[in-house]
């Protein structure tokens, strides 16, 4: 496939549960040979847009193609192309990491020498070849997370997609995978798409989209995100929110947002004088820091609500 050709192409897509909307006329492009994300918080959209791409759920409205194949009409083609690794762990714990893949290479009609090449590969390429032999059930999350990976590259996908893929990895293991999701892009040419709510995870992707609520509110590089939200990023810790973003609004002319015992404004004026913010606010702060903005501050930009400020169950904890 050439890759002018995008990865994945979102047109207009639209999804309900019932009465309520989970995605909202979606639409965007996702380059090849990328790694690409869709950063929200959890109730977002997210899963939802996974299951579609996937073929697990039928699109209701709007149209889905994978590397120029419509996951609704060409469905098995689509499956044959794709690889999945799903949030909830898929493998047999009984089972050992080669038992495992040769189940899933068996699914896609992988036998004999075929079979046991492809293993051998794709356990060095994770990192796992002195694994293959031992059991799931011993393994640690990282090296359980590497042998989902294998499994779900055996039948050689052109894109590979992943849902919320460092969940419950310690930071190292977290190193670990996206050290084999570049090896990926960057050797195998995969195109890889994943979901995720960590932002620290959403910055190291050559392309980020950010949805809240069902919508796309911005997309775009990282970096380019970054830059365009502003210069200069200053957030106050306070017991006292309200009165420090009253004393900003006022003495500065700025629209400060506040979270909990955090306040924090984005800035266009990178010569902003340090010494008056200090001052002003000396005897309402715990503590000041200045930098530069990041994914949080784009959030707050895109959407006027913390990032941080979500449950873990989507919902809003606190909107100002």
């Amino acid at each position: 496939m050439p890759v002018s050709v995008p990865a994945l192409t979102i047109d207009r897509v639209t999804h309900h549960y019932g009465t309520a909307v989970a995605l909202s006329e979606l639409s965007f492009d996702v380059p090849a040979n990328q790694i690409f994300g869709l950063l929200g918080p959890n109730g977002s959209g997210k899963s939802t847009l996974f299951r579609l791409i996937s073929t697990l759920v039928p699109v209701q409205s709007g149209s889905i193609q994978l590397l120029g194949m419509d996951v609704m009409t060409e469905r098995n083609r689509v499956r044959e192309s794709l690889g999945v690794v799903f949030q909830s762990p898929s493998l047999d714990r009984k089972l050992t990491v080669r038992e495992n893949m040769e189940c899933q290479a068996a699914l896609y009609g992988i036998s004999g020498q075929k079979q046991a090449d492809r293993i051998e590969v794709l356990a060095k390429l994770m990192g796992i070849s002195d694994r293959l032999n031992e059991r799931c059930e011993r393994l640690s999350g990282g090296l359980k997370r590497r042998a989902e990976l294998a499994k779900g590259l055996l039948h050689q996908p052109r894109a590979l997609i992943l849902d919320e893929p460092s969940t419950g990895l310690d930071p190292s293991a977290r190193l670990d995978l996206w050290r084999a999701l570049v090896e990926l892009r960057d050797h195998w040419g995969t195109s890889v798409l994943l979901t995720t709510h960590l932002l620290e995870e959403a910055d190291k992707c050559d392309c980020l989209a950010i949805l809240d609520s069902g919508k796309l509110v911005a997309l775009d590089s990282p970096d380019n995100l970054r830059r365009a939200t502003g210069e200069t990023v200053i957030s106050v810790m306070t017991d006292e929110p309200e009165l420090v973003a009253g004393v900003l609004k006022s003495r500065f002319g700025w629209d400060p947002k506040t979270s909990d015992h955090q306040v924090r404004v984005v800035i266009d004026d990178p010569g902003i004088a340090i010494s008056d913010i200090m001052q002003t606010l000396a005897s309402n702060s715990l503590s000041i820091t200045i930098g530069r903005p990041g994914l949080e501050d784009v959030f707050i930009r895109r959407t006027g609500v913390p990032f941080s400020s979500y449950q873990s169950d989507g919902r809003s904890i606190e909107r100002k």
